[in-house]
């Protein structure tokens, strides 16, 4: 049993980002997959993709506040924590192309702060970010 313990907590320390994945994966599912599809490609103009444009419109003022504010993710029935790791992953794993190298992760106490205070129009506020994000891409 002795030599069983050596070898079980490499395993185990191997396994916890897996595991990790794995839970961000399934809240993502749960809450958000339904409508923006396993591979996040959702179904514009109704379902806004979560690829690519994500990584764009957190580099700008108010996107990452945005992102956590629309309603859907602002409402997911989880807490700050795992709600921060979701978010994290879906920019990971479907942004990764277009988040900027420097971006730093969403915590969960921005998404606490963010996430109290509603969006009243997500669209319109939507449409505000990614003005913002071509007036900085058309500076660079």
């Amino acid at each position: 049993m002795h030599a069983c313990r050596r070898w079980l907590l490499p395993v185990v320390l191997c396994l916890c980002p897996a595991l990790a994945a794995a839970d961000q994966l399934a809240v993502y599912m749960l809450h958000c997959g339904g409508c923006h599809l396993a591979d996040g490609r959702g179904n514009p103009p109704e379902v806004p993709s979560l690829r690519d444009d994500l990584g764009r419109i957190v580099q700008v003022e108010g996107g990452r506040d945005y992102l956590i504010r629309v309603p859907g993710v602002a409402q997911a029935p989880v807490s700050n924590q795992a709600l921060a790791d979701s978010l994290n992953w879906v920019l990971s794993q479907f942004n990764g192309a277009t988040l900027n190298p420097e971006f730093r992760q969403l915590s969960a106490e921005e998404v606490a702060a963010a996430r109290s205070h509603i969006l009243a129009d997500p669209l319109k506020r939507r449409q505000q970010i990614w003005q913002r994000y071509l007036a900085v891409a058309a500076g660079e």
